[in-house]
């Protein structure tokens, strides 16, 4: 990936992998479907084919097979793809990209469940606001 890449798609990169819904199927349903070959892939991205089969081989992006096994990439691969390129400019290594990759998607998983609490919470305040108001209620008035 040239340095011009690089900077580009760091400029994009918005902070991880977007979440997929837990069917394996992104927001628009397109994005999570594999229909780059692999020379595609490579020439979107900016990298060669053989540093895409050594990520596989490393676990860092897994692409789905046709029934004769060829490889097809998604939009969501080619995002991974372009993410490992940057972590590669920063100067990681592919074990240590392996980690960030998997630390992010815990933490976008870890901050969908923290919203959820935090509506559950609001949910329950609001219950606890109008429990409050009944009890004070049927005591006369004092609480």
């Amino acid at each position: 990936m040239a340095a011009s890449d690089s900077a580009i798609a760091a400029e994009e990169y918005d902070g991880g992998l977007a979440a997929s819904p837990a069917d394996g199927t992104s927001d628009s349903g397109r994005d999570a479907r594999g229909v780059y070959a692999i020379s595609v892939a490579a020439e979107l991205v900016g990298t060669g084919q053989q540093n895409i089969r050594q990520y596989e081989r490393k676990g860092l992006v897994t692409p789905e097979r046709t029934d004769g096994g060829t490889r097809r990439y998604s939009e969501d691969d080619l995002t991974t793809l372009r993410r490992i390129g940057v972590l590669l400019h920063e100067g990681l290594n592919l074990a240590g990209v392996k980690l960030v990759l998997e630390l992010e998607v815990e933490n976008r998983g870890l901050t969908e469940d923290n919203r959820g609490l935090v509506d559950h919470n609001r949910e329950l305040r609001a219950d606890n606001k109008g429990l409050r108001k009944d009890l004070k209620r049927a005591r006369g008035g004092e609480l």
